[in-house]
């Protein structure tokens, strides 16, 4: 049966294999991410970081605060609740190894 944690009322299932585990800044806005159950992969956020559409993504064009990057309750999450999606990331990086956003 999966570990199963609560966080401010809300049930956290600790082994979902989407569950980010670490977490790596590279260059040209690029991660490097590893879940819990090994799989490894990487996200682009290149183009959505330069584009029109970057909305919240967009302050981390600054190279400093992309850098601070870090792993929080199993998902990507920058200073300023900036955040990614675990569950979408895996399914693509399990698919093809890179997440393109």
């Amino acid at each position: 049966m999966p570990t199963i944690s609560t966080f401010y009322g809300i049930l956290i299932q600790l082994r979902m294999p989407w569950r980010v585990l670490a977490v790596e800044a590279l260059p040209g806005f690029w991660l490097h991410v590893r879940f819990v159950d090994g799989t490894e992969g990487t996200v682009d956020l290149s183009a959505l970081i330069q584009s029109p559409r970057a909305g919240v993504f967009a302050a981390l064009a600054n190279p400093s605060l992309f850098a601070q990057v870090h792993v929080e309750y199993g998902a990507v999450t920058w200073p300023g609740e900036i955040d990614l999606a675990p569950d979408a990331m895996y399914a693509e990086i399990k698919k093809t190894g890179t997440w393109v956003l």
